[in-house]
């Protein structure tokens, strides 16, 4: 080999040394570049520290140091990778499953570009005319409804809910917390000496009533000294139209945007009826349709629309258009509507959604990383998932996957396995080679690659039936269903079938106590953990303070016990203006986050900083206590046992925050539950003991609803309703409800072929008949 050809083949691979971030214990490993790599292992193992953690963040960061440092100030920030070193990266697209977030003014027209591209074509084809490009956007002030500035609805403000008849305005009569008393806006009304401000309001006569609320545009005679001289008077309610309803609510906090929701009704928009856009672009027309008609279809059926525009002036734009749906549809969203707001979409969705902006990209020689990008799709799309996969490693670029799914795995040019347990019993490659020696590594992945599946040998019988009649809610069309009580229940179906609708829509009304336990991000502050989730950090402070004598304050980082310095956060963030700013450890604490003074006291050989950064594990060995003992069990039992109890809550994933809450419900006993895809991020390892804890409710009297994909669960279950045939419009009708082994031979349901193609424990023959079924059906 000539020199020029060893250095290729030397660049051919990404190559880490000495990797130690989070809990990786020196792994070195090469990539192959050019290939698709599947790394998997149970959670907790490592897999995120070494893709995201190290390469991903690498790479990135060495990236965004070629940017002028005007520039790197307004990018993302990465710190540098624990590692002796890394070789040979190339750029980095992170597509990963945080979703798309935003506002009403996000939709997924916007975030996948095909609005733009929409919005130009009826610039160039509308008849009549009526403007350029922006003229047909609701973000812009040329294509808006002025009524409703874009949003496609209005917000009315209920009267009687926002006051308090039987106070004053001094006694707090406005039920809105900007407006308390001794606020500035309330002085607004105070000072102009209109109003009697002893007088409970239910005395007021019915003009004054209206000056208080609807009166605008004046100077107050007679104003009070506290009244600002150059200000004229606005009514209570274009007050908070003005500054909480319109556009500058977007940004308003939480707290007040909850509040809001107590007085202020809801509908649609009654000059554009929800369109969003002004009576100009509503008037013009492509082949007879309005661009809001076009914006409201799904994206299959959208699809066939634009391919049948024949005007010569659009024959460039109506390619460009078919092409994006096409990479949308292709990724199995063919049934999301361009005007659908991306707050609303899942991590999986958003997560194809962004991979939608990549699939037209020339570039090549680029780093895709993927985290888990099967979640919340049905086995029949994984499939579709996986060609996209394909693609985009033979346009030339390396595709490195973090993912549990079989289907995924199975055409990796590569895999790295991880393991062999989570937390500080991971962080090491047990594996790494092609697919077929993974299957005979013995690792917990290769066991379960190979392994087959049981279903329930006798499935509990309904204690009851919750029956719904006539579900008409998104794409259901007069559904009517019945689910079991006192049984495990899966609702199967295609994306965007509409399980979670008709779940939503069954259980609630029929039990207002129905737990949901979905993977939303759970509330709280960067200083959230999992010790003050689960109460249990309050008892380990009064534990030391008991222990020393002291305060129990003394223990907390964000009391008197906190670091002086980081204010207990455990680091020093220092702005550098212009520059990047620097994050680093706390020198006065180490990272510890507490003062020397609390850090002094031990209990039972250890200080504060230290239990907390036991895992829940290791603290189940520490804690006897029966005020903290059962809730680390809990969290051990749904298989979170390496999470550390300080680990901030925002950093984990969306499978950790289900099964963090799950944990909190398990001692309930009784109770109506729902779990939205409860597998998401769990090693199928973990899937078992994940079932163990669902049976665990239902033994205690339970009601368990799972909307789930992957087939261990459905074919463990007690019932299945599945629902399809296909997404969307396609979609929302009952196909099959019954035991998992008759789903099997349904033929109408995609679920049933898959699980009837799944590896089951059965006899010989039994296994030759599933699978003649599955050959036929498929056919």
């Amino acid at each position: 080999m000539d020199t020029k050809q060893q250095v290729t083949a030397e660049h051919d691979r990404i190559r880490v040394v000495g990797a130690r971030e989070n809990n990786l214990r020196d792994v070195s490993l090469e990539i192959p570049k050019g290939c698709l790599t599947v790394v998997t292992g149970v959670s907790g193992s490592g897999k995120s520290s070494l893709v995201f953690d190290t390469v991903a963040a690498e790479s990135q960061r060495q990236l965004n140091e070629t940017f002028p440092a005007f520039v790197r100030n307004r990018l993302p920030h990465y710190g540098q990778p624990e590692a002796d070193a890394l070789e040979n990266l190339s750029a980095t697209i992170v597509v990963d499953q945080r979703r798309l977030g935003g506002n009403a003014r996000s939709t997924v027209g916007t975030a996948t570009e095909i609005g733009p591209l929409l919005r130009l074509l009826y610039s160039r084809a509308g008849t009549p005319f009526v403007g350029y490009s922006p003229a047909f956007s609701f973000n812009d002030p040329r294509g808006m409804c002025p009524r409703c500035e874009g949003l496609g609805r209005v917000d009315d403000i209920d009267a009687d809910r926002l006051l308090d008849y039987d106070r004053s305005l001094h006694e707090g009569a406005i039920r809105f917390s900007p407006f308390a008393p001794g606020g500035w806006r309330l002085r607004r009304y105070t000072e102009t000496g209109l109003f009697d401000n002893d007088l409970p309001l239910r005395d007021y006569s019915a003009e004054q009533l209206h000056t208080l609320l609807h009166a605008e545009g004046f100077k107050p005679a007679d104003p009070g000294p506290g009244w600002p001289p150059s200000s004229t008077y606005e009514g209570l309610l274009p007050r908070i139209r003005r500054g909480f309803l319109t556009r500058s609510n977007e940004r308003a906090k939480p707290e007040v945007l909850a509040e809001l929701d107590t007085f202020v009704t809801r509908r649609t928009c009654p000059a554009c009826g929800g369109a969003r856009l002004n009576a100009a672009a509503l008037s013009s027309r492509v082949d007879g349709r309005t661009i809001a008609e076009c914006t409201a279809m799904e994206a299959e059926a959208l699809l066939e629309a634009v391919r049948g525009i024949t005007d010569p002036k659009a024959a460039t734009l109506v390619a460009a258009l078919a092409a994006r749906l096409e990479a949308l549809i292709s990724v199995g969203l063919g049934y999301l509507t361009l005007d659908r707001e991306t707050p609303s979409l899942s991590g999986g969705e958003s997560q194809r959604v962004k991979l939608v902006r990549h699939l037209g990209s020339s570039l090549t020689g680029m780093t895709y990383i993927l985290d888990e990008p099967s979640a919340g799709l049905h086995p029949h799309d994984v499939a579709r998932l996986n060609r996209l996969m394909l693609r985009l490693r033979d346009k030339g670029n390396t595709v490195l996957v973090v993912e549990h799914d079989r289907d995924v795995i199975a055409i990796a040019d590569h895999v790295i396995d991880m393991g062999p347990g989570a937390g500080a019993d991971g962080g090491t490659v047990v594996y790494q080679g092609d697919v077929a020696g993974l299957a005979r590594s013995g690792t917990a992945t290769g066991r379960h690659l190979a392994a087959a599946v049981r279903t329930r040998a006798e499935p509990r019988t309904p204690a009851g039936w919750i029956r719904v009649r006539g579900a008409t809610r998104h794409n259901l069309r007069g559904v009517d269903a019945d689910l079991p009580t006192g049984v495990l229940t899966a609702v199967t179906g295609v994306a965007g079938s509409g399980k979670s609708t008709l779940v939503r829509e069954a259980l609630p009304p029929s039990d207002p106590d129905t737990a949901t336990i979905d993977q939303s991000p759970i509330p709280g502050s960067r200083r959230s953990s999992p010790a003050t989730y689960t109460g249990v950090l309050d008892p380990i402070r009064r534990l030391f303070a008991r222990a020393n004598g002291v305060p129990a304050a003394l223990f907390s980082a964000n009391s008197a016990g906190g670091c002086p310095e980081c204010g207990g956060l455990g680091v020093i963030e220092t702005d550098l203006a212009f520059m990047d700013p620097v994050t680093t450890v706390c020198e006065a604490c180490g990272g510890a986050r507490f003062s020397p003074e609390a850090l002094r006291h031990r209990l039972r050989g250890r200080d504060i900083a230290q239990v907390l950064g036991l895992s829940v594990a290791d603290a189940r060995d520490f804690f006897t206590e029966p005020e903290i003992a059962p809730a680390l069990a809990r969290l051990d039992e749904v298989g979170l046992g390496y999470l550390s109890l300080d680990q901030p809550l925002s950093t984990l994933s969306g499978g950790e925050r289900q099964r963090i809450k799950l944990a909190a419900v398990l001692d309930r006993g009784g109770g109506r539950y729902v779990l939205d895809e409860p597998t998401t991020g769990l090693h199928p390892s973990d899937t078992g003991r994940l079932l163990a804890v669902l049976d665990r409710l239902v033994d205690q009297g339970g009601t368990v609803v799972v909307i789930e994909h992957d087939l261990e669960v459905i074919a463990r279950a007690d019932w299945v309703l599945d629902l399809g045939p296909g997404p969307g419009r396609h979609g929302g009708r009952v196909l099959f409800a019954g035991r998992p082994a008759a789903l099997a031979e349904s033929p109408d349901s995609l679920t049933g072929r898959h699980l009837c193609g799944f590896r089951y424990d059965t006899t010989s023959a039994e296994r030759k008949r599933r699978k003649a079924h599955a050959n036929s059906t498929t056919a």
